[in-house]
């Protein structure tokens, strides 16, 4: 395969002019006023780890084919989609990677969105449901997993962790949530087959939960989508809201947010949340 210099010239420019600085977490002034929109060169050379010379060089259809190390760098500067990192590639004379498994990069502007709503809980969570990121307002429900292994991240092995007496078992709502989520992840499991951490919690939880080998064996499949959840927590008493399910399509992730009706007595619980002391790193209430 052939590099098409001229077309990853004006790729590479378009893509450049589509971000703004807060969107890749600099300052949006930067060191003077910018005269076009979009990064300077200087900044994607940067987050790109890149000489400003070469990346110069890339925008202007000269100098060497870029490495497979370089292309994969300048598309996680650039913030590339899925569709886009493949066209990247391929202009430029590489085969696309491989996607191999569920992603846990989390993009820049998943994290200031997050940051961004105090006063509703979410988080996101990986294809195979691993928690990546929350806000604070989430801790509340999930609990701050800071110190937690990642391995130890996981929603669904959470909830087959309850014992089979657990009155969560009883709730038609949340036994719609779970059964939603095991069938969403059998849509993953297929998305990325022989991926070791899926087949590694699929089996684990054949083993050791009943309930979940039964829902697996349903062979249901859907991904996941808004559920309405009504929680008793410990510190405001009984909440009723919509659980709803964002799907990222870029990075294959789900946020998860609790929307509470406006007016409504599990707004003003939520906001009361919000003003409490943040929690140390431990587990809450993982709804």
């Amino acid at each position: 395969m052939t590099v098409n210099r001229s077309e990853l010239a004006a790729f590479l420019r378009t893509r450049r002019a589509r971000l703004r600085p807060s969107d890749v977490g600099l300052p949006g002034s930067g060191t003077g006023p910018r005269r076009t929109p979009g990064l300077r060169r200087q900044e994607v050379a940067e987050l790109a780890g890149m000489s400003i010379d070469y990346y110069i060089r890339l925008e202007q259809a000269r100098g060497p084919q870029p490495s497979r190390q370089v292309l994969a760098a300048l598309a996680r500067a650039l913030m590339l989609t899925i569709d886009e990192r493949e066209y990247l590639f391929r202009i430029a004379g590489e085969t696309p990677p491989a996607v191999v498994g569920p992603s846990r990069e989390l993009l820049p502007a998943i994290r200031h969105l997050l940051d961004t709503m105090p006063l509703t809980p979410a988080y996101v969570v990986d294809a195979k449901y691993d928690l990546l990121a929350w806000n604070s307002l989430a801790t509340r429900f999930i609990g701050d997993l800071s110190a937690y292994p990642l391995d130890d991240r996981n929603m669904i092995r959470w909830m087959f962790r309850r014992p089979p007496e657990d009155v969560h078992w009883r709730d038609e709502d949340a036994m719609a949530f779970t059964a939603a989520s095991v069938a969403d992840l059998r849509a993953a499991y297929a998305r990325y087959p022989g991926d070791p951490g899926i087949q590694q919690l699929v089996t684990e939880l054949l083993a050791l939960a009943p309930l979940f080998a039964r829902l697996w064996a349903s062979h249901d499949v859907a991904v996941r989508r808004g559920v309405r959840k009504r929680v008793d927590h410990p510190d405001v008493g009984p909440l009723e809201f919509e659980c709803q399910v964002l799907h990222i399509s870029d990075s294959d992730q789900r946020m998860i947010v609790y929307c509470a009706e406006p007016g409504s007595p599990t707004e003003a619980a939520f906001h009361r949340l919000a003003s409490l002391p943040a929690l140390r790193a431990m587990p809450a209430v993982r709804d």
